[in-house]
């Protein structure tokens, strides 16, 4: 399954500042099936060494960092010459293996026309505990976005047409539908490369739904595995929480639902481990859309989505026959996986943080992001309304201030559409937005 990733991958290989990379990511979004394969693709050789699989492996680390000495003993163990620029080494679950971590350093310095890349799950955790800055290059790699997916099912051609688009006019209706089919399936499925994988073998929802409730199993796992012991149990409240909180009218993550005498304080932690483990993607709100958004956010209030919306479905027990029950499936959970959806798309498509605005109870703007220091407002509706009204309420408020709203943007069921300075976006291509801001402007 071709990845919009692997681009990324070339950019490094070919960077006059290439060093180390760090490959972040959470368990089984395919870190160590991507790796091999551009190895494979565009070095003659490779090395693979899993700390996991093998932890004689951290022998090579443990005398000292010293470079010359690994690659010398690496050459001897595997029986080829590692060759500079021509050979990729791969540090696969680095975590294990605090000394190789530490040796990337070390490479960046002093061997740095060698090609080393290293993954591991759990990595942005281990890597905020006193790792060199500045010593390597960091690349995330989520699961796979609605396009790949729609590349991995054989329908590139719609792909291609979404990404073509250079003004919000409506598609063919024969296209739309099949699109919003396809959303929906998505919406069931996320975008786990094996449950990708395991519906395009046995087109078999049941089963897409038993791998994954094995990986939500396997986070769990990690949770005990990996977290610091007195936060374990905390972790897992906030984490069984998330699909309850979402399914609320207002979203906002209210740490009294996990236990009534619960405070942010007792659980900042916890949240910030699931957040660096690349498990949950967060939203804070702002009061007022200026620019830097971060400035004006209110850390203490914000929203959690999940990093997988399959993962959302099988957490939250969806039965996956909801698919054949019309539009059903964007309406529940009062519009949960929908916004997770989105987020989802948001975030990946180099949004790392997300912001949201309300107004006192009376209007919420799903999402708020700002590129090329301008600021764009997004409304998410789960269904074809037409209703704009928190973006009217939005747009009166702000229109003098200093970043006034020059596009207001929807994603709802509808096709594209423009209608003056209000742009809708169909779910299945929110990937697009903020595109036609330019076109407006």
């Amino acid at each position: 399954m071709e990845r919009e990733f692997y681009q990324r991958l070339l950019q490094w290989k070919d960077s006059d500042l290439r060093k180390p990379l760090v490959l972040r990511g959470a368990r089984q979004v395919g870190k160590t099936y991507i790796l091999t394969e551009f190895a494979k693709r565009e070095y003659e050789d490779y090395i693979y060494i899993n700390f996991d699989e093998k932890p004689h492996f951290a022998s090579f680390f443990n005398e000292d960092l010293d470079p010359n000495r690994i690659i010398k003993e690496l050459n001897i163990y595997f029986k080829k010459k590692i060759h500079p620029s021509s050979t990729l080494i791969v540090l696969d679950e680095i975590q294990e293996c605090p000394q190789a971590l530490a040796c990337l350093k070390y490479f960046c310095e002093k061997k740095n026309d060698y090609h080393l890349a290293a993954a591991g799950s759990l990595l942005g955790v281990k890597l905020t505990q006193g790792f060199p800055v500045g010593k390597v290059n960091f690349l995330d790699l989520a699961p796979m976005n609605f396009f790949e997916f729609l590349n991995a099912i054989g329908e590139q051609e719609l792909v291609v047409m979404l990404e073509e688009m250079d003004h919000p006019k409506p598609i063919s209706e024969i296209f739309h539908n099949k699109l919003i089919s396809l959303l929906k399936y998505y919406l069931v499925i996320g975008g786990m490369p094996e449950a990708v994988s395991t519906y395009l073998k046995t087109e078999d929802l049941e089963q897409v739904r038993v791998v994954q409730k094995e990986i939500l199993d396997a986070y769990i796992l990690d949770f005990a595995r990996h977290a610091p012991k007195d936060e374990v149990m905390k972790i897992m409240a906030i984490w069984d929480s998330i699909p309850s909180q979402l399914a609320k009218e207002n979203k906002k993550f209210i740490f009294s639902a996990i236990r009534k005498s619960a405070r942010s304080r007792e659980f900042e932690t916890s949240l910030q481990w699931l957040k660096s483990a690349g498990l949950i993607i967060k939203s804070n709100h702002i009061s007022t859309p200026k620019l830097p958004l971060d400035a004006y956010a209110d850390k203490q209030a914000f929203k959690v989505f999940l990093l997988d919306v399959g993962l959302l479905g099988a957490m939250s027990k969806l039965d996956p026959r909801i698919i054949l029950e019309g539009d059903q499936l964007f309406q529940e959970f009062k519009g949960a996986l929908t916004e997770n959806f989105v987020a989802i798309e948001l975030h990946d498509n180099h949004f790392d943080v997300l912001y949201y605005w309300t107004s006192k109870g009376a209007a919420e703007v799903d999402f708020v992001i700002s590129t090329e220091h301008h600021i764009f407002p997004l409304e998410v509706k789960a269904g074809f309304s037409k209703k704009k009204k928190s973006l009217t309420i939005y747009d009166e408020k702000f229109s003098k201030e200093e970043n006034p709203p020059l596009v207001l943007s929807r994603a709802s069921l509808r096709s594209f559409t423009l209608d003056g300075r209000l742009v809708n976006y169909p779910l299945y291509a929110i990937r697009l937005f903020p595109r036609f801001r330019l076109k407006i402007i």
